[in-house]
């Protein structure tokens, strides 16, 4: 599969040429800019699958709110011994969506399974006693609820 990629994308992308963009400046006359040489594409994406730890909380104002809540995922390991093991993760999500806030708001509850797509970010956040700390989020896109039946 991943040669297949490849081969596409050399296709797609011939090495052998450097584009060239032109511009108007006058009527029938244009000018020469050389294309960027490289252009690089990256990708930050989240998909997790677990149980809600707590009800969303809305924080933020009342012009720019965010709804925040956590998720638990878990991995299943085994010792050398034949002992299963379970380690649970803690992901915190916000959610700005106005749309998606007011689903996350009314129907999504502690304890219940759901699936959130979304971005990883980082940055800093003011504890109680006013001292900066470290924060890892993800930035939700999109959230599937589940039903329990």
């Amino acid at each position: 599969m991943f040669s297949l990629l490849t081969k596409v994308r050399a296709v797609v992308r011939p090495k052998f040429a450097t584009p060239l963009r032109f511009v108007q400046s006058e009527p029938k006359e244009y000018k020469e800019f050389p294309a960027p040489t490289r252009v690089e594409k990256s990708v930050n994406t989240v998909t997790l699958l677990g149980r809600v730890g707590a009800d969303p909380q809305l924080k933020g104002t009342t012009d720019h709110p965010v709804v925040v809540f956590s998720v638990a995922t878990h991995t299943n390991y085994k010792y050398e011994s034949g002992d299963w093991a379970q380690r649970t993760d803690w992901h915190r999500i916000i959610v700005f969506r106005p749309n998606l806030r007011e689903l996350v708001m009314e129907y999504l509850k502690k304890g219940q399974r759901t699936m959130i797509q979304g971005k990883i970010t980082y940055g800093e956040i003011k504890d109680q006693e006013g001292n900066q700390k470290p924060s890892c989020s993800i930035v939700a896109d999109d959230i599937i609820f589940f039903r329990e039946t």
